[in-house]
């Protein structure tokens, strides 16, 4: 059975790689538009779902695994930054704060489809302007959702965590291992 993950993420490459099964990447690559009027936590289910339909749509019996990562804050959801701005506003917004992290996980084999949405809650400790403008002179916050990234320089900000790390990089490991564990898929 192949198993596939429908994104081009490092981090999420890097992450499957933690089960030690061979998988392939397949990026989707529709537009992410999310449902509207949703909530941070379908949004981020809604979109993982599409990435994995539209790869599983070319791969009829494979195992295809979609995700999807977005920030909330005070009912604001924030994906990636357009530009250094919008960094610096997701940030300014994050420093002090608490926040939530939603990834969006979808696993499709043939006709099953099982979805979810996993959620950790983020402590982040304030953050002075010039921290902010280094920060985003690292280019780091660019692609990642909230402009920030736990496994990297923004680790220095965060006071901690509840919930699932890997759920802020992007794959909440222990949910996906039961998802795919109930769909029949050997992890060990």
């Amino acid at each position: 059975m192949d198993l596939i993950l429908a994104s081009a993420s490092p981090r999420r490459r890097e992450l499957m790689g933690y089960f030690g099964l061979p998988f392939a990447i397949v990026p989707a690559a529709g537009p992410e538009t999310p449902p509207a009027g949703a909530d941070a936590a379908h949004t981020a289910e809604a979109l993982a779902l599409a990435k994995a339909r539209e790869v599983a749509g070319t791969h009829p019996g494979a195992v295809v695994i979609g995700a999807d990562t977005v920030v909330e804050v005070d009912g604001i959801i924030l994906g990636k930054p357009k530009d250094e701005a919008d960094a610096r506003r997701m940030l300014r917004l994050l420093s002090g704060r608490e926040h939530r992290v939603y990834t969006g996980l979808a696993v499709i084999c043939g006709g099953r489809t099982e979805s979810c949405a996993e959620c950790t809650r983020v402590h982040f400790r304030p953050m002075t302007e010039a921290e902010i403008d280094d920060y985003i002179a690292t280019g780091e916050p660019m692609d990642k959702a909230g402009a920030y990234g736990y496994q990297g320089r923004a680790g220095q900000y965060i006071r901690g965590i509840e919930g699932d790390f890997f759920n802020v990089v992007g794959l909440p490991l222990c949910r996906l291992g039961l998802m795919l564990a109930e769909i029949g898929v050997k992890l060990h």
